[in-house]
């Protein structure tokens, strides 16, 4: 605007000075070099301008990456924290399927051990059923003896027993029972196995069966007493003395030192005859085995 005007005024006074001209001439170059500082002016305001904008554009991206890393990292926390469920929920599993396995096999064990125990108690039965009939030809000293003997039992012939009367086999029954009171054990065994071979169907027969193999644990003969029992669970299955019979034989395979088997018969009591007193009585002692530690003999 300042140029504009001078050369006006230099048009309008062609007649001005030479001084004037020289004047005239230094404003033309200041304004020149002032114009040329205005360029560059110019200039430095669009490059600052341009780097402003760069670095705009440069914290964005920085700020997107930043938002980016930020759900990267809480993705990877999410996913350490679910291999970490997986991992817990893994060693739970597996650790079940291991304990089942251990348990069936401790099963199968107990299983095992107790069917050996059963059979050799049967065996044990059966020759002792073997031995009774030979018992009364051993005591004879001499065949001269033993001729007589062999008469005895004449009167004692089925057509006898069936002859005698109801009243008359009770009272057996109570004569042998008397002398299990009266800690005549030996005799009341005698007497009730003697009843039973007489009245086989009778029906105190079962109970009979029960006190003989009582006869044997009031002497603390508890692998009598274990087989007398088994002889009544297997012959008289419906007897009301079952339970009984149940107790005192896992008991009695307590007290010979076989807990385990003991408590397995004493489980399987409780689970069959839930409401009877000899569960009761089974599970106290269950769960008074249960509070003593195993000792291995």
């Amino acid at each position: 605007m300042r140029f504009s005007v001078i050369l006006l005024l230099l048009l309008a006074s062609a007649c001005a000075s030479s001084g004037d001209f020289d004047m005239l001439r230094r404003d033309v170059n200041e304004l020149k070099r002032e114009s040329s500082e205005a360029r560059k002016d110019i200039d430095a305001l669009k490059e600052k301008s341009s780097s402003m904008v760069r670095e705009d554009s440069f914290s964005a991206v920085r700020e997107s990456q930043a938002d980016l890393n930020s759900r990267v990292s809480q993705v990877t926390s999410g996913l350490q924290e679910l291999r970490g469920r997986y991992e817990e929920n893994k060693y739970s599993v597996e650790k079940t399927l291991k304990d089942t396995v251990a348990e069936r096999d401790l099963l199968r064990a107990q299983l095992g051990a107790l069917e050996s125990q059963v059979k050799t108690l049967r065996d044990r039965l059966a020759a002792l059923q073997d031995q009774k009939p030979v018992e009364p030809a051993a005591k004879a000293p001499d065949e001269t003896k033993a001729e007589p003997e062999k008469t005895e039992p004449a009167k004692e012939t089925p057509p006898a027993e069936k002859t005698e009367a109801p009243d008359d086999a009770k009272k057996a029954y109570e004569t042998a029972y008397q002398d299990f009171k009266d800690k005549k054990y030996r005799a009341a065994r005698e007497k009730f196995e003697a009843f039973i071979k007489g009245h086989p169907r009778h029906e105190l027969a079962d109970n009979a069966q029960f006190w003989v193999a009582e006869t044997y644990y009031a002497e603390k003969d508890f692998e009598g007493s274990i087989l007398a029992y088994e002889t009544l669970l297997k012959k008289y299955p419906n007897s009301k003395k079952t339970s009984g019979a149940l107790l005192k034989q896992g008991l009695a395979f307590i007290e010979i030192g076989d807990k385990k088997t003991g408590k397995t018969i004493l489980s399987r009591l409780v689970e069959k005859y839930p409401h009877s007193t000899e569960a009761g009585a089974a599970r106290k002692k269950l769960a008074e085995l249960e509070k003593k530690p195993n000792r291995k003999k």
